[in-house]
């Protein structure tokens, strides 16, 4: 085993308790429950014995958005584009967990100052392996991985507060049980939720903040979720919780780290942008400070205190290491390290121990690629093996066969169309007058890859690779809408809470339409042009839609869809899918992937 894929030594056992009745954690009953925070991590040791000087470098190493990928994710999920010095572009293989282990491990070495922190979404939506535990393998790697704390994402709200609370805390699931003779202990971590507020107690579900402290230097962090969560997160798990304004949160928190005397302060925001690339090494500040990326974490930067030195952010699955001009107009490093592991972000923080704050002007930060050409770390592959030989069973199963790849990609994507023929299809099982399908592109996590993985041979689909295309267990719901209001859904995918990032529904063999992007607002969806099976769709007649539970509760920005009739509550989407693989495709008649033609772009 190479030297560096060996594991450091914990430097620390970081448990909760859970609060009482609904297992949820409140910053009151952590800080009776915890150490003082003082002792953690600190080390007031000088090296060789002599005094530190002014100035520390202080490592900070962060990701986000791993969604439960311990092992190595395939196809597009699995690479990333490396801009080169000509000005072209190479896709690279990266991630997992097992290289992600080593290559931490190497960039710690020869760095005594430093940390480890991740912008949430470590879990949920996760691969089988994962998904089928609950995420307790996750957590199990996270441990291993020496994580020193994260924010939370808006998926570890997928199964509830309490949920999140046993994956903090330990315990075994509350109907599935202990998976292994051991139990399950908790993260070593702590999970930051700021903005978060059990509306009984008007208190954070989980601890607001945390210190980061070692000879003498302290670094604070605050940790949030977008304020949208309940738009994109089921009912059930949102339910009993507020989730306040990111800005305000760190700034509120911010005060209150610089009152106990922490000036250099992190944020760690599960919300993101869209920089103007989609190579990780491109120079997002080419244009001048904050003009090389987009979206919700550009006014959020623009309002976060100047007390704040950096942000560390998510969500978005991007790519990005860009300075956004803080409220005093200096500039400040915001990071984003894709999604799955296939990029860790290095960061280096410049300490001024007469000051107790950042140097801003010396930051230096670049994303860092998890390639696949260093040495497994061999406790990761014990771990992956061991809950492996739990899920095979399960997991290798053939469900169908595809007779090329089904790229989740693009504003239609082939995959996202197989699901809607998949759902409309057993909807017609339920009630034969079912007209259409519309499936939400955030519910599809992947595509799927024909190419032989193992033993299973090529064009064979798995329950595993069908589990990571669709893990949220959403049932196939059938409403009935009239035209006016099917053609109000269509406005919704780029109007609304959608306008500045469109949703574009994934829909089933029949309903065809153009989006001309060259206009705004409700107007990108030409809806003169929308047709189901070839005819105009008539605004009074009444339409039979399935969809999955999420969007039909409304979610995803789309209310109209949570305004329904006639509701008819069929099985998961999971099932729906696999029965669909299962009668149109076998080793020798395999499906092919649909063209994805029927949304006419216009850009």
């Amino acid at each position: 085993m190479s030297a560096t894929s060996q594991p450091k030594p914990r430097r620390r056992t970081y448990r909760r308790l859970a609060a009482a009745a609904v297992g949820l954690v409140t910053a009151g009953a952590l800080a009776a429950a915890l150490p003082g925070t003082a002792a953690a991590g600190e080390n007031h040791g000088k090296p060789g014995g002599h005094r530190p000087g002014r100035y520390q470098d202080v490592q900070l190493l962060s990701f986000n958005d791993l969604h439960g990928n311990l092992e190595p994710p395939s196809g597009s999920s699995g690479r990333v584009t490396e801009l080169q010095p000509d000005g072209t572009t190479k896709t690279v293989d990266a991630g997992g967990v097992e290289y992600l282990a080593t290559h931490l491990r190497e960039a710690r070495q020869g760095h005594r100052y430093s940390i480890t922190a991740a912008g949430g979404d470590m879990v949920g939506a996760s691969p089988l392996l994962s998904g089928l535990f609950h995420d307790e393998p996750t957590i199990e790697a996270l441990n291993k991985l020496d994580l020193d704390v994260t924010s939370v994402g808006n998926h570890e709200f997928d199964e509830g507060a309490t949920e999140l609370a046993r994956l903090q805390n330990g315990g075994c699931h509350p109907t599935d049980g202990c998976y292994t003779d051991g139990g399950f202990a908790g993260a070593d971590f702590p999970y930051l939720a700021a903005n978060v507020l059990d509306d009984t107690t008007g208190k954070p579900i989980l601890k607001p903040y945390w210190v980061w402290r070692k000879g003498g230097v302290k670094i604070g962090f605050i940790g949030v979720t977008l304020e949208g969560t309940p738009g994109i997160v089921s009912a059930d798990g949102v339910k009993g919780l507020t989730f306040k304004d990111e800005v305000e949160t760190i700034n509120k928190y911010a005060k209150v780290l610089q009152r106990q005397g922490v000036q250099s302060i992190v944020a760690l925001i599960h919300e993101g942008g869209y920089p103007a690339s989609s190579s990780y090494n491109y120079d997002c500040d080419a244009s001048g400070a904050g003009g090389g990326i987009s979206g919700p974490i550009v006014d959020i930067a623009r309002n976060i205190t100047p007390a704040v030195d950096a942000l560390v952010t998510g969500h978005t699955h991007q790519a990005y290491v860009c300075t956004i001009p803080d409220p005093a107009g200096h500039p400040r490093m915001v990071t984003s390290a894709a999604s799955y592991g296939r990029l860790y972000t290095d960061t280096t923080l410049t300490y001024d121990r007469r000051t107790g704050d950042i140097v801003r002007t010396a930051v230096k930060s670049a994303n860092r690629v998890v390639t696949r050409d260093v040495p497994k770390a061999a406790d990761m592959t014990c771990l992956i093996g061991r809950w492996n030989a739990l899920a095979a069973p399960i997991g290798n199963r053939p469900i169908g066969y595809v007779a090329a790849d089904v790229p989740h990609t693009g504003t239609e994507s082939p995959m996202g169309d197989l699901i809607a023929d998949a759902q409309l299809t057993y909807a017609r099982t339920l009630d034969p007058s079912t007209d259409l399908a519309l499936m939400n592109p955030g519910g599809v996590r992947a595509g799927l890859t024909y190419a032989a993985k193992g033993s299973e041979g090529d064009g064979v689909v798995t329950y595993a690779e069908g589990f990571t295309v669709q893990p949220f267990a959403n049932t196939v719901n059938l409403q009935d809408f009239t035209g006016t209001q099917l053609i109000q859904v269509l406005k919704e995918q780029v109007s609304g809470t959608n306008a500045a990032a469109p949703r574009i529904l994934q829909p089933s063999t029949g309903l065809t339409y153009t989006l001309d992007l060259t206009r705004t607002g409700e107007e990108r969806v030409v809806t003169d042009t929308v047709r189901l099976n070839g005819a105009p769709i008539d605004p009074a007649a009444t339409y039979r839609v399935a969809t999955n539970s999420f969007l039909a509760g409304g979610g995803d920005g789309f209310p109209t869809l949570g305004q329904g009739t006639g509701d008819l509550v069929g099985t998961d989407d999971l099932t729906a899918l696999e029965q669909y693989l299962t009668a149109n495709s076998s080793p020798t008649s395999p499906i092919a992937p649909p063209v994805a033609n029927r949304i006419t772009i216009v850009q």
